[in-house]
């Protein structure tokens, strides 16, 4: 009964109160939108990388003449050897470019017989990379040097991949071929080797997709590998980085190598990916601000215009607990009403899919929990002292009030 009082109330004042539902409505998009955000990118934390950064360095060669690497197969040996006569080094690796470094490499390919075309992340990489970054397999073998002069080239693709592909059967030993427009052109062979969980080259908040890791043979793949990356024992200072500069300068003077810790990569790219959300944070705190202002203010005039009618309740016999109460249950009903609205609205993007994973069930149901509960609390907050202030007025106050 009580219920349905309320909601006649409300309904009388449906001219009022509509302006502010629509302010409560915009307030949770708002937030729904930020917490969103904040909990894909928290889920997406969570999630493996597929290699570990501890203990290892790049340092990438910066050179005019780009070509030089590839033309030169023997360049990379003597790289090796010269690194790993330091100490401070375990194992020396070559990939096309470092991890926690905002570089993608996307190329199509197709299914024998042109049965299916897919797109899927590039990452080239030699033989010794797995052991320099800890990379584990779900099955199937790394690279090694039995697939010299394969004729199909060897590939380690990621899980999700593999489902894709071949869902329900194993992936290994799968052969496909590059996707090329020009028929006359000769299309490259691949190789399924083996299968990796997951790899994200880019950290903690890249999302998941295809990925394909490429071997990199000296002298037979296209190009050259301008990144080395490092395996250094455990408490490598950060000076190591002036001997490391003149041991690579031992085998070419005239290029310069721009030298880094991935610990110290890790830490800059993770600010740079929360900067989004540290100013998307910073402009909802403000626009709650403002919501709790005009919030505050329309349910202080609201409360002000039902005086007399608050005196009358009180001279039949209402106490001020009821009072105050029917002021905050008001208030709540109406920020009810505008959630189940604005929610009508939003869960048409999980159901149709048009983010895709970044709002998945998952975060949409966390998303929607924490805004209300936000839009709940400020409810609350703004109707405390309003209601307080109603259930203070005497009855022979209220109905001579004008």
């Amino acid at each position: 009964m009580m219920l349905r009082h309320l909601l006649k109330l409300i309904w009388k004042r449906k001219s009022r109160n509509m302006m502010l539902s629509l302010e409560i409505l915009l307030a949770f998009v708002v937030v729904f939108a930020i917490a969103a955000f904040a909990l894909r990118s928290w889920q997406l934390y969570q999630l493996p990388t597929g290699f570990q950064y501890q203990d290892v360095w790049s340092a990438v060669i910066n050179t005019r003449d780009p070509a030089a690497l590839g033309a030169d197969p023997q360049l990379y040996d003597k790289l090796r050897q010269s690194l790993k006569a330091l100490p401070e080094i375990e194992q020396v690796s070559f990939t096309s470019f470092p991890v926690y470094e905002s570089s993608t490499w996307t190329s199509d390919f197709v299914l024998p017989e042109g049965k299916r075309q897919f797109e899927t992340h590039l990452y080239e990489m030699s033989d010794e990379f797995p052991a320099v970054a800890g990379m584990s397999l779900v099955e199937g073998r790394w690279f090694s040097r039995a697939d010299d002069g394969a004729a199909a080239r060897p590939v380690i693709i990621n899980r999700r991949l593999a489902q894709h592909l071949f869902p329900g059967k194993s992936a290994l030993g799968q052969v496909f071929s590059e996707s090329v427009g020009d028929s006359k052109k000769q299309a490259k062979q691949y190789r399924i080797a083996g299968v990796i969980e997951e790899f994200r080259n880019q950290g903690e908040f890249q999302s998941p997709s295809n990925f394909m890791l490429l071997r990199f043979e000296p002298g037979v793949s296209e190009g050259g590998t301008p990144t080395i990356q490092i395996k250094v024992r455990p408490g490598t200072p950060r000076t190591f980085e002036a001997a490391l500069n003149r041991q690579l300068k031992l085998v070419r003077n005239d290029w310069s190598y721009t030298i880094s810790p991935s610990a110290d990569m890790r830490t800059s790219m993770l600010k740079t990916q929360t900067i989004p959300l540290t100013i998307l944070a910073v402009i909802a705190a403000f626009l709650l601000v403002m919501v709790a202002f005009g919030l505050f203010g329309v349910l202080w005039q609201n409360t002000t215009q039902r005086i007399p009618e608050i005196g009358l309740r009180r001279a039949i016999g209402a106490d001020s607990g009821h009072i105050y109460s029917q002021i905050i249950a008001e208030q709540m009903l109406l920020s009810s009403g505008a959630i189940v609205i604005a929610l009508l609205l939003l869960v048409q993007l999980p159901l149709t899919g048009v983010l895709g994973e970044s709002l998945n069930w998952t975060v949409f149901a966390m998303a929607t929990t924490l805004s209300a509960g936000v839009i709940y609390l400020l409810s609350l907050l703004c109707s405390l002292y309003p209601g307080w202030r109603a259930a203070r007025l005497s009855p022979t106050q209220a109905l001579h009030y004008e």
